[in-house]
């Protein structure tokens, strides 16, 4: 589903979109999850990368950002642990939105 809203003359746009939307057995689910925050922890460390080589400083906030998504995955790692354990399935709801502001 994508959603789409435009208020005022001043043309403030909204967009949700539903990003992962499923059940999922736990290999593919592991797969899902952390291929995405792989993905955005390498994002946040070539960053941090980029403002050492640039400026001789460290980009605090992007470092910050990747420890949270590291310990993210490992919680989320502990879940699909366990729903393989027990032979079940995780069902997940991912939607991003973004607005302009």
């Amino acid at each position: 589903m994508t959603e789409i809203k435009l208020q005022s003359k001043e043309l403030l746009e909204f967009v949700k979109s539903e990003l992962i939307k499923g059940d999922f057995n736990p290999e593919d689910a592991s797969e899902i999850i952390n291929t995405m925050i792989t993905k955005k922890i390498d994002f946040h460390r070539a960053r941090n990368f980029s403002s050492e080589i640039r400026f001789d400083k460290k980009d605090e906030k992007s470092l910050a950002r990747a420890e949270e998504l590291e310990k993210s995955k490992t919680a989320l790692n502990k879940v699909i642990n366990l729903a393989k354990e027990q032979n079940k399935n995780i069902r997940i709801d991912s939607t991003i939105s973004i607005q302009i502001i």
